[in-house]
Order: structure tokens, then sequence, then C-alpha cells
């Protein structure tokens, strides 16, 4: 995949939010750069992992960020609420956060209400930042992250789909 078509295919995924429940099941692994990390008020952008997940399953489109001393953080919010003209980036309103830590034997994970958003810059010569702010019981969670050339191996499962 180029690196062109690459930036495409994330706000492709993202727009099968509003398609049939049936269709809604896509993930994609984006290799880049995390330019920003901070959960609940505590920014670890140093150990920020150079990988983003985005998923839509059911409605919801969610990028997750992670850390290298086992952090997660998700942002999720309903696909169809998903705005965007020709003329501004495209805006993922966001209402749930979910710290993750690595503990012992499992993951973890923390969900909580927030008001926030997601947004999208235009894909440009392969790359795309994608920014995530949301406010959750009186914290703040965010994370930046900027498309690269490199792409991981299996990038990219939708349910359904064949290889």
């Amino acid at each position: 995949m180029t690196t062109c078509s690459r930036s495409f295919v994330i706000l492709a995924i993202l727009a099968v939010s509003t398609a049939p429940a049936w269709a809604q099941n896509a993930s994609i692994k984006i290799a880049g750069r995390c330019e920003r990390l901070v959960i609940a008020d505590q920014d670890i952008t140093q150990n920020c992992k150079e990988e983003l997940v985005n998923i839509v399953s059911r409605g919801r489109t969610t990028f997750d960020f992670a850390a290298w001393d086992g952090q997660t953080l998700s942002f999720s919010g309903a696909g169809a609420q998903q705005e965007g003209t020709e003329m501004t980036e495209p805006l993922q309103p966001i209402s749930l956060v979910v710290p993750g830590r690595k503990e012992k034997d499992a993951i973890v994970r923390n969900p909580a209400p927030a008001v926030g958003a997601c947004r999208f810059s235009k894909p440009e010569a392969g790359k795309t930042m994608i920014t995530c702010e949301a406010n959750s019981q009186g914290k703040t969670y965010a994370g930046t992250f900027v498309t690269d050339a490199k792409q991981p191996d299996g990038n990219q499962q939708q349910d359904g789909a064949k290889p």
C-alpha cells in the first residue's frame, strides 16, 4: 500500500461507521510518531509507542494509543456523529475514554464518560495527523499521532474481508 493511499484508509475506515451493522467491523494499525500522550493529567509522551490502532465496531470509532510502560488510552465515540466538510478537518466526537494499565496477569481498563473530539488532518504525501482531546471527571486526556511512510506487517484486517 502506498503512503498516500494509507492516509486515505484511515478516513475510509472511519466512513465504515455509517454502514449497516453487519459491515461495521474494521481495524487498522498505523505506524508513525506519537507526539503527545496525556492520561488523567499525566504526560507520558516519552513512553508512547510508534503505533496507533483505529477500530470501527458496532457503530463506534475508537483510537487506541499505547505506551511502553504498559499504559493504554482509548478515545471512543459514535461513528455516525462524525462531522466534516470539504472546508474543515473531519471531527469525531468522543463520549468515552478508556485508560488502561497492564497488570501482572491482565490489562485493567477503566472506561469513563467523556466530552471531547478527535480531529484528522487532510492526508498529504503519506502523512496524516490525528489529534484527540477529551475531559472526564475533571481530568484531561490527550493524544497526538502523525503517520509516516512505514507500516507494520498485517496492518489491516476487516471482518469478512478476504486477504
